[in-house]
């Protein structure tokens, strides 16, 4: 079989195309990294060319292919503990004024996206059960979403590498991981506090079903987006937000520079983005 290349125009096509879907902008300095995966799907599919892989790849019905493309090329890097100041900041300050508003007993519902291996979610759940008082008085809805299904297993199975816990508090592995062969298995109670589903952010049909979220973690992924991209993701989670719920973003990233649909707090731990609203 002859070896497959990806010339400039195939680059652009595929480009263009996975920027529809999913929002993600390849930059023309990613094309070594665009390349290899997309060489490795033209070969794993049975396809000998750009061309013909490209074509299945728009026209199959069953769109098993486009997610096997996603799984590939979206980055998964995380850890446990991840700028740890915004945990502080939810049990400390955001937490506390959500349910100084909360006018009825509904759960408060928090959403992580990208959940990549499920790190960060896992990791909001051990702030609350540790660290926030009101866990004893509040039901709470811990969701994790992403576009990569393959991740997604990861997260459900919750197994870790040393690296990855490396900022867990000793005290939280010893009551919530046990030793595994080449890493760390996480409990069954704390992968049982999170639900995981998959979403593609730039598809509206799949957003519906999320609402009367009152705290959105997105951190590092809008920087993978462009202008466009990242203004429409802001107006998607301004949707899901019950009034007067908050969003964290990453520390390079600033929602004043992508919409002024939210209003800038800045508490004590952390500067975090707030939809207006007089509260729950």
């Amino acid at each position: 079989m002859a070896k497959i290349s990806i010339t400039e125009d195939d680059f652009q096509k595929f480009q263009e195309y996975f920027y529809r879907k999913t929002g993600i902008q390849f930059e023309v300095s990613k094309r070594y990294f665009v390349d290899k995966r997309l060489v490795e799907r033209i070969e794993a599919s049975g396809n000998e060319s750009f061309r013909n892989y490209f074509t299945m790849l728009r026209f199959q019905v069953s769109g098993d292919e486009l997610q096997a493309l996603v799984n590939v090329m979206t980055i998964n890097e995380t850890y446990f503990f991840r700028e740890e100041y915004q945990f502080h900041c939810l049990v400390n300050s955001i937490l506390p004024e959500i349910t100084a508003h909360k006018k009825d007993q509904s759960p408060i519902r928090i959403w992580a996206i990208p959940s990549s291996s499920g790190e960060e979610p896992y990791s909001i759940a051990m702030c609350l059960l540790e660290r926030w008082p009101g866990i004893h008085k509040w039901d709470v809805e811990i969701i994790s979403s992403d576009i990569d299904t393959k991740i997604l297993t990861q997260a459900r199975a919750g197994l870790y590498s040393s690296r990855s816990v490396k900022h867990v508090p000793q005290a939280y592995m010893q009551k919530y991981f046990r030793p595994v062969a080449n890493g760390y298995q996480l409990s069954d109670d704390l992968r049982n506090t999170v639900e995981f589903t998959r979403i593609n952010l730039m598809e509206p049909a799949e957003v519906r079903p999320y609402r009367n979220i009152d705290v959105i973690f997105c951190r590092n992924l809008l920087i993978y987006f462009d202008d466009v991209s990242r203004k429409q993701a802001a107006e998607t989670f301004y949707d899901v937000l019950r009034p007067g719920g908050f969003i964290c973003l990453g520390h390079s990233e600033s929602m004043s520079r992508i919409s002024s649909l939210y209003k800038i707090r800045k508490f004590p731990e952390a500067i975090v983005y707030q939809k207006p609203g007089d509260g729950k």
